[in-house]
């Protein structure tokens, strides 16, 4: 059996009085890597290895200019994102349980990069290919 992985972007948010107060842009806005909608395709297999690459290429779906996308053709994936989501996506491509029991459905996991003024929300899913 073969595992790929599809990461969606579900959301993003935004803080602007923890910007205002601590960033050195207090005005820098939403993440400008991702955006609502945003689909991305992993997969380890025939060649291919789009976790070594932190997801270079990935890109599937986007309103967005692609080559302006994290995971598009030209940009991997940001790294406060990929630190919070590489290990659910390594797992996913090995066909392990992302989060069993913690979740409905173990080959899937909500998660979210470490930027606590401007955080983008992804869900993660396993898929089972034979």
């Amino acid at each position: 059996m073969k595992h790929k992985v599809k990461v969606t972007v579900i959301d993003k948010k935004l803080y602007p009085e923890l910007q205002n107060e601590y960033c050195a842009n207090p005005n820098a806005g939403a993440c400008s890597c991702y955006n609502v909608g945003d689909e991305f395709v992993f997969e380890r297999a025939d060649g291919k290895d789009h976790f070594f690459y932190m997801g270079l290429g990935t890109l599937t779906k986007t309103d967005a200019d692609p080559d302006t996308v994290a995971g598009g053709p030209k940009r991997p994936h940001c790294s406060e994102a990929w630190d919070a989501i590489a290990r659910y996506i390594y797992t996913g491509l090995q066909g392990g349980s992302i989060m069993r029991g913690w979740m409905k459905e173990e080959n899937t996991m909500i998660a979210c990069c470490s930027d606590g003024t401007r955080p983008v929300i992804f869900k993660i899913e396993r898929i089972d290919e034979e």
